[in-house]
């Protein structure tokens, strides 16, 4: 009787491959969507994922002033920044920051789903949030991701 010998094939920068995708936020709830995002930009949608090579894909949100939250947290979620001064501390509501920079609730949300190393700033870069429509990526072709 003879042994069989399988071995696992990893990914790596030249076996991975990269589409690009677009995801419209119009009424779509953050936590949820910025969930699936941050699943598509660590490449868990592709047979091949292998946890410590970036195998994702590039993303981009449009519509991210569009975007919605459940419950009260337009009112009673707080975004913090301090600057490192004494006193330095800012405070506001997820419904001010939606006014005034819309783009920065879907990364926040979506930085924060991503490992903590070397491997999930690069994954990170692979996000683009745009307000509006339109967006300068039509050259890259990309298709349309629905949840």
């Amino acid at each position: 009787m003879s042994k069989l010998h399988f071995t696992t094939k990893h990914a790596n920068e030249a076996t991975v491959q990269r589409d690009w995708y677009v995801v419209d936020g119009t009424n779509q709830t953050v936590g949820r969507m910025c969930a699936k995002i941050a699943s598509v930009l660590r490449g868990k949608n592709k047979a091949y994922y292998t946890p410590h090579v970036d195998c994702g894909d590039f993303i981009i949100v449009t519509n991210c002033d569009k975007v919605r939250f459940t419950g009260k947290k337009m009112e009673d979620k707080v975004y913090l920044n301090y600057s490192g001064y004494p006193g330095g501390k800012k405070e506001e509501t997820a419904g001010d920051l939606q006014k005034r920079r819309p783009d920065v609730i879907i990364e926040r949300a979506v930085k924060g789903m991503l490992p903590k190393n070397r491997l999930g700033r690069k994954m990170y870069k692979k996000l683009f949030v745009y307000a509006g429509d339109a967006h300068p990526h039509g050259a890259q072709n990309p298709k349309e991701l629905k949840f």
